[in-house]
């Protein structure tokens, strides 16, 4: 009896520490939130490689704005269709802040403009805190963009996640 409490407790514990490992990564399906209105604007995975993280614009959720091209952009994703197209790269972790990955580019397709990226993990890692900016991350602009469960878009709809997501696996 003895035995099988312990084994229990083993379990259980396992399991807990896998989920708070799947919130402390920040690979995974993220919405992208309209900072003015509050509405969700696209999905967003996020996969780490061997130069750091990069997140790929995966959908645009506004049906009128599926087909969107960067006009606006100046470099190799000139005229490129938005869904689709990698908006940062080389995010790589910062060693001295908890949960915070830098370093990077980030894209903004609407101006084509291209600022240096930190994200962090906030909300017990259900939030992830993405500022570009230029020179100092003081001098940006902060969006906040909700994880998404494995296989939370449902009928073109996101559905952000209550509950701990799984996808703490890298890709």
């Amino acid at each position: 009896m003895r035995q099988i409490k312990s084994n229990l407790f083993l379990t259980a514990l396992s399991f807990f520490a896998g989920c708070s490992f799947a919130q402390s990564i920040p690979w995974g399906t993220w919405t992208t939130v309209d900072e003015h209105t509050g509405a969700a604007t696209s999905i967003v995975k996020v996969v780490e490689t061997e130069n750091g993280l990069v997140g790929t614009i995966e959908r645009i959720l506004d049906p009128s704005k599926a087909d969107a091209r960067c006009t606006a952009c100046t470099d190799e994703r000139k005229d490129q269709p938005i869904a689709g197209m990698v908006i940062f790269r080389d995010v790589k972790i910062k060693e001295d802040q908890a949960l915070t990955w830098d370093g990077g580019q980030i894209l903004d397709p609407k101006s084509g403009n291209t600022y240096r990226v930190r994200i962090r993990l906030i909300d017990d890692g259900k939030t992830l805190e993405v500022r570009g900016y230029k020179g100092t991350p003081f001098l940006g602009r902060t969006q906040l963009w909700k994880r998404l469960a494995d296989d939370a878009v449902v009928n073109g709809s996101p559905a952000p996640s209550s509950a701990p997501a799984s996808n703490g696996s890298r890709p």
